[in-house]
């Protein structure tokens, strides 16, 4: 039988520390090195400033009146303070804003702006903008050694105990990487005490869990553990596994003395959240959001029971008090079952539509380079629920961030739905459907259904637990791991200090959610992955013989959830889709030598791509020929719907005013339905104002057998159009000269043969027939 497999979260937050260059204190109080005290200027200002680690400042019993118009935080690289070089640092709470409160010994925390260290300043200054005044400062020796995580010697001993080097992350901090035990022995648990080996008069420390339970067995697993209370590296001289009850030692390191590392949250005054936040997001797939705040930075796990190729998205609002897609700062992350493997992708959500020319719904990088705010943590597929973790900072690092607020509430988003071919987001199956408001910097609550409990070893042999499993964060398999950061170890991932969470084993006292009120060259197109093809609606063709007047309208509309496009045609699309007179996608059969005429609204604004979709007929069976690259657009053929310029320059003609087969908000989703035909039934047509576009095209003996009928602007929105050289119905002529006249006043004839129409087009009539095959699919 499969082990049971326990999800359990250990988060790194980043880390808020600074250098040092005294010699540590073997108790309380610890802050890091001392700098020194700030120069006694104007307006009050004192305090003395430490090194935490380096890229944080912490102010012991700072002082300012609070009566300057424009005082800032700064540094700069300067000799002496001066506008000339300086950086303006954000405030104890992260604001921008001058300082104008009254600070009365005052202990704060102040990080470095990013990118910078204390390698990188001469100076901190108390400075106003208004008069360039210094008002205090302190100097920053270039000599400065301040505090940094410090690796020490692996764990090894009996009973399989082993471990890569241990790493002391601040001064409550340990890292056990790759920790390995056999679970065999009935009493083991972490030890540390005073001396060089441990003993009976050692301390117990609780598990990654924050339990003090007997150890069960671990095979390199990456693990964070936190000392309790005041206890601190510098009070104790091992670290261990120790058997309590038969008082053995099955392996310890020795803990060296006088480490220059950073000072914890808690020695620095600020309590760390010692559980984690949970809300659910949609119940029916089990989408959780849970979250934990930290310094300038938040971790946020996803998790949810997904099928195969799907993602889930979360993210924040552009508007803090209502839930709107547009303008939305999220992340679209996923878990391929197979490998493992996890991607959180950041995203700005510019449009309604699939990520097209850096426009719609787009990674950020696809927009601009250097733009992903995002660090994937930790990724999981564990009895069918994918789990996704990674860190963002709170503020805003580029113009297409939102930052997280942690003194109000806000609105956010979330979305389900299939990746497309390119793995990105194409549309989504579930997303918030009203306002929903997250206070991220609230008193941990967990609104979630409990997790299951950790079970007695003795029933890892059973069946494997298929219950909701704990989150977990495992260094290992993030981003950069020890075994990854050599020379720029302390630089690049030890200053970003871990902190251990509890998750907790029941309910605790809950609330409710709140609920209210540069353009890139396009990418060489990968080999689609196909879609599940079961439970396909049966869609009716459009056969050879009707209409009779050989008129087409094409509008937009949804794609029908599980049984509609994707399970049709086997591709990914992204939520809408070429609707035929009124069918989606269906398969048309022409003939050679008769001349059809498509009554085009799928939009005229190119201003807006999600509301333009030129109709064009090619032998390309992806479409979106505008953001093709030159050589692919090379092996295309256009039939109908372009203009070439003399300079060959392609223009799209096959546009109109927009008309949308619009689903009841109210109604069951498509999913739902089992025929289209009932499915069609709950569909409105809403239409803007303006005139639909019209193309005309006449196949002929060089038409391929099978063409299809597209968005000149988007990939996937569109199907087949079968070319026959007659029609097997004996009423049916395929004679040019025999087509009926058109029903629709024309206004002229362009160069390429297309006619534009004066007035709206009435669709009731047109449709009769095919509505009335569709109602009996409803039955």
């Amino acid at each position: 039988m499969a082990p049971k497999v326990q999800i359990l979260l250990n988060v790194v937050f980043g880390l808020i520390c600074c250098n040092s260059v005294t010699t540590v204190s073997s108790s309380f109080p610890y802050y890091g090195t001392k700098i020194g005290a700030l120069t006694r200027l104007h307006h009050g200002v004192s305090g003395d400033v430490y090194a935490v680690d380096s890229r944080t400042l912490f102010i012991k019993n700072f002082n300012y009146d609070g009566e300057a118009p424009a005082a800032y935080f700064y540094v700069g690289h300067t000799p002496k303070p001066s506008n000339d070089g300086a950086q303006r640092l954000r405030d104890e709470r992260g604001g921008e804003n001058a300082l104008t409160r009254r600070y009365r010994n005052k202990d704060i925390t102040l990080p470095l702006p990013d990118g910078k260290t204390l390698r990188d300043i001469k100076w901190f200054s108390i400075w106003c903008d208004e008069f360039a005044v210094n008002f205090g400062d302190v100097s920053i020796p270039s000599d400065l050694d301040f505090p940094r995580p410090q690796k020490i010697a692996p764990l090894k001993g009996v009973h399989e105990v082993s471990s890569d080097n241990i790493v002391i992350v601040d001064a409550q901090t340990l890292l056990i990487p790759n920790f390995s035990y056999d679970g065999e022995a009935p009493d083991a648990k972490f030890w540390v005490g005073r001396g060089q080996r441990p003993s009976p008069q050692g301390l117990r420390i609780p598990d990654e869990n924050g339990k003090e339970i007997p150890l069960r067995r671990y095979e390199r697993k990456t693990i964070v553990l936190t000392l309790p209370d005041d206890l601190t590296i510098f009070d104790i001289g091992h670290f261990g596994v120790w058997c309590e009850a038969f008082t053995v030692d099955f392996g310890h390191v020795r803990i060296p003395e006088g480490l220059n590392v950073p000072p914890s949250l808690k020695m620095l005054g600020i309590s760390p959240q010692s559980r984690l936040n949970c809300e659910v997001l949609y119940d029916d797939l089990a989408f959780e959001v849970r979250w934990a705040v930290a310094g300038d930075s938040i971790v946020i796990q996803l998790i949810a029971k997904l099928d195969p190729n799907e993602y889930m998205s979360f993210g924040v609002s552009k508007n803090p008090e209502k839930s709107s897609m547009i303008g939305a700062d999220a992340v679209v992350s996923w878990v391929e079952k197979d490998t493992g493997k996890g991607y959180a992708e950041d995203y700005y959500l510019g449009d309604k539509s699939q990520c097209s020319g850096g426009h719609g719904v787009c990674p950020k990088v696809k927009i601009e380079n250097g733009t992903n705010s995002i660090r994937l943590l930790n990724a999981a597929w564990v009895n069918g629920y994918s789990i996704v973790t990674y860190q963002r900072s709170l503020q805003s690092n580029s113009k297409f961030d939102v930052p997280i607020l942690t003194n109000s509430s806000q609105a956010i988003v979330w979305g389900i739905g299939p990746l497309n071919e390119r793995n990105e987001a194409s549309y989504h199956t579930h997303f918030s459907r009203i306002s929903t408001l997250i206070d991220f910097g609230r008193q941990p609550i967990w609104n979630c259904p409990s997790p299951e409990g950790l079970k007695p070893d003795d029933e890892d042999d059973k069946e494997e637990d298929t219950s909701k499993p704990y989150m977990e964060f495992n260094p290992s398999k993030a981003s950069t791991t020890p075994s990854q950061v050599n020379g720029q170890f302390e630089e690049e991932f030890y200053d970003k200090r871990p902190l251990a969470l509890q998750n907790p084993n029941r309910r605790q006292e809950s609330r409710p959610l709140e609920q209210s009120r540069p353009h890139q060259p396009p990418r060489p197109v990968p080999t689609p992955k196909p879609a599940s093809k079961t439970g396909a609606w049966d869609i009716p063709a459009i056969q050879c013989y009707e209409p009779e007047d050989g008129v087409f309208y094409a509008q937009m509309g949804p794609t029908g959830g599980k049984h509609g496009y994707s399970a049709i045609t086997g591709h990914v699309g992204w939520g809408i889709s070429w609707y035929i007179n009124g069918l989606l996608i269906p398969e048309i059969h022409v003939v050679r030598g008769k001349t059809y005429t498509f009554v085009v609204e799928g939009g005229i604004d190119s201003d807006i791509p999600a509301k333009y979709h030129p109709f064009y007929i090619t032998d390309d069976s992806i479409g979106g020929y505008e953001h093709k690259r030159e050589e692919e657009k090379k092996a295309v053929r256009i039939f109908a719907g372009v203009h070439r310029s003399r300079s060959g320059q392609l223009t799209p003609t096959g546009v109109g005013r927009l008309c949308n087969w619009t689903p009841d908000v109210d109604g069951p989703p498509a999913d739902d339905y089992q025929s289209f035909g009932a499915y069609q039934r709950t569909l409105t047509l809403k239409c803007d104002h303006g005139e639909p576009g019209v193309i005309t095209w006449t196949p002929d003996r060089d038409t391929p057998d099978t063409v299809y009928y597209q968005c000149f602007t988007h990939r996937y929105l569109g199907w087949k159009i079968h070319v026959h050289d007659a029609c097997e119905d004996p009423g049916f002529s395929a004679s040019a000269s025999e087509n009926q006249e058109l029903r629709i006043p024309f206004a002229n004839v362009d160069d390429a043969g297309d006619v534009t129409a004066e007035a709206s087009i009435r669709h009731e009539t047109k449709m009769e027939s095919v509505l009335l095959k569709l109602s009996k699919q409803a039955f």
